[in-house]
């Protein structure tokens, strides 16, 4: 059997960040894992950050609570076929709910081959202070991947005061008082807290965040026709509507040969320096993004 862990949470809360942590841990203890990574756009810019050495299975454009559960099914029938490995990790989507995801695992297909031990939620504890400014739906798909979490990892503390940790904590706690609560920065966790997960379902309802025409949350992909200026981009970024998530991709600079790794979740940014010339393109997620026009481009979408 295989054990399997789910890695939730919502658009920019650091899923990515607690895989690349998990799977340096589990190396170290002489396992081998294997990812499946849903993304919600069209290019796989977080399965970059997956060692080469890993079996990697991606699923672009699309939820495995959506229509993905067919594609699931088969990433998983390939994985379990054709790599060896012990441990299995899948980062879903921010748009997923983790229950939807969860079950879409547990087909009687791999009941005999598959353990699934548990869902991890990373909770963006920052947004968590500002999720009465997300549109309903959207703080409802919020809400529901942490309470339905079996372990919950309060990621982005260092942004807190110590009043607003205990104060988010506290709240966290009273929507999901069956999971630990692990406090972090940059997601970083000891392997030993997943490994004592056992899945469980409790008696509380499931409801269902609109992910369709109810809920316009979207990916769109932009490819740049030229570089653009560093300062300029970032007040582009700061005049962004709140209904505007997430964007990741590479961003070509003025003066720079190579475009930077760009990453950019409700209101931050983080630049990183890339050498070798990737596609300048990015990703941007969120409601409505057919209307945002990019800062000295012509959109290529």
């Amino acid at each position: 059997m295989k054990d399997v862990y789910l890695l939730s949470g919502f658009l920019g809360s650091g899923k990515t960040s607690l895989l690349s942590h998990l799977i340096e841990q589990l190396k170290a203890e002489g396992l081998k894992p294997a990812v499946i990574m849903n993304e919600l756009g069209k290019l796989p810019f977080d399965s970059r950050a997956v060692h080469d050495d890993i079996p990697i299975k991606e699923m672009l454009e699309g939820c495995i609570c959506c229509t993905g559960a067919e594609k699931m099914e088969a990433q998983l029938q390939m994985l379990l076929e054709g790599e060896d490995f012990d441990i299995l990790l899948i980062e879903t989507t921010g748009a997923a709910h983790p229950v939807e995801a969860m079950d879409a695992v547990l087909s009687p297909f791999f009941a005999s081959r598959l353990n699934m031990k548990g869902i991890i939620t990373v909770a963006d504890c920052k947004r968590w202070i500002d999720r009465d400014k997300m549109t309903p739906q959207t703080r409802m798909l919020f809400l529901e991947q942490i309470k339905h979490a079996h372990l919950i990892v309060a990621n982005k503390i260092d942004l807190l005061s110590d009043d607003e940790i205990a104060t988010v904590t506290m709240q966290i706690q009273g929507l999901n008082s069956h999971a630990p609560i692990i406090q972090t920065s940059n997601a970083k966790i000891p392997l030993k807290l997943i490994t004592k997960l056992e899945a469980t379902y409790h008696s509380q309802e499931v409801h269902q965040a609109a992910l369709g025409k109810q809920l316009s949350l979207a990916s769109r992909l932009h490819t740049f026709s030229e570089p653009v200026d560093k300062d300029e981009f970032e007040q582009w970024v700061r005049e962004l509507p709140d209904t505007i998530y997430r964007m990741k991709g590479y961003v070509p600079l003025k003066g720079h040969k190579n475009p930077y790794l760009f990453q950019y979740a409700y209101g931050m940014v983080q630049w990183l320096p890339e050498y070798i010339k990737m596609q300048p393109q990015i990703v941007i997620i969120g409601d409505r993004v057919e209307s945002i026009v990019v800062i000295g481009n012509t959109p290529n979408d």
